[in-house]
């Protein structure tokens, strides 16, 4: 049993200290008055200390600033791109793109480049934006010889493609480079970027750019059914079908009078077109609410009012000649 002191303090509150080879029996109070009589000072020096240090301001904020797009056109090592890749710099492609995007305030560089990669892609990987000219040459292949019987031109289908898919991955940059959190899957909210931004280049070339891109999908929507493996729907991106929907979708959203004639052909179902202003409305509440604030507003009004398409009347350019038959010697 624990006997008390005459203190009042049991034998559980004290215990023995060793001071000069003697035994002293001493209670915690004891022993915690002597150590704050022997700290104190220094944690009144630290506290001191702390409070003259002045937290340094978030650096990527300092640091956002325009115009950090930057291009590169790397020559291919197959000749059957370099038609690509001439008329790529010839018509100044890159330096488009880089005027377009010229207003958002990033921390850091970021390069889109053109290259020859062995395979048909493009992609976002820190800091650089790749295209590849297998890619724009599968764009090239799949167009229409003439008008689409939709009314998309060769000319729109090649812009509104490339335009998309360069979108597309400036998405993922901005998401990456900005912070942006996302809600849901990164490759649906890089759609929704995408034409986003083709709809807010002006009323005229929203509508041929939204044909344009839509024609992406052009073999995936033909008929009235869809087969395909079940582990086609474990994909990162959407099944094409249903990205073909979206973005019609988004379009109608924004302008029913301009893509007023989605619902008229039968390429919206109008079930669907119902909910389309609300599926505009959140994209556009998300790019007002966390992209815009890194735009630089005189920049971003001056890439609005330019006109960024080629000619609506330009058509596909003939082929070249056959080879002529050698002489006969």
């Amino acid at each position: 049993m624990p006997t008390a002191a005459a203190d009042g303090s049991s034998d559980r509150d004290r215990f023995d200290i060793c001071r000069g080879g003697k035994s002293e029996y001493n209670t915690w109070e004891d022993v915690m008055r002597s150590i704050h009589a022997a700290t104190g000072p220094i944690l009144l020096a630290v506290i001191w200390a702390a409070t003259l240090v002045v937290p340094a301001a978030p650096a990527s904020a300092q640091e956002e600033q325009p115009n950090r797009i930057k291009i590169d056109y790397i020559p291919p090592k197959d000749p059957q791109f370099q038609p690509i890749y001439d008329q790529l710099k010839n018509n100044h492609v890159l330096e488009k793109l880089q005027e377009i995007f010229s207003p958002v305030k990033l921390p850091g560089d970021l390069l889109i480049k053109t290259t020859q990669c062995g395979m048909s892609n493009a992609w976002y990987q820190r800091p650089t934006l790749t295209i590849c000219y297998e890619y724009l040459a599968d764009i090239l292949k799949n167009v229409p010889k003439d008008n689409s019987p939709s009314g998309v031109s060769y000319s729109d289908a090649v812009v509104g493609q490339f335009y998309y898919v360069v979108f597309h991955e400036m998405g993922h940059a901005m998401f990456d480079a900005l912070n942006v959190p996302l809600f849901g899957r990164a490759e649906d909210a890089a759609d929704q970027f995408a034409a986003y931004l083709m709809l807010r280049l002006g009323k005229q070339e929203a509508r041929r750019l939204i044909g344009g891109a839509a024609f992406t999908y052009a073999q995936d929507v033909q008929g009235t059914k869809v087969t395909a493996p079940l582990t086609a729907f474990a994909d990162v991106h959407g099944a094409p079908a249903q990205r073909f929907y979206n973005l019609l979708c988004i379009a109608y959203g924004a302008d029913s009078q301009t893509f007023g004639d989605l619902i008229e052909k039968g390429y919206l179902p109008a079930a669907r077109a119902k909910t389309c202003r609300t599926e505009y409305g959140e994209v556009n509440f998300a790019f007002q609410q966390l992209i815009r604030p890194h735009l630089d507003p005189e920049l971003a009004k001056a890439v609005m009012q330019k006109d960024w398409l080629p000619p609506e009347d330009l058509k596909r350019p003939d082929p070249p000649p056959p080879p002529q038959a050698a002489s006969a010697q």
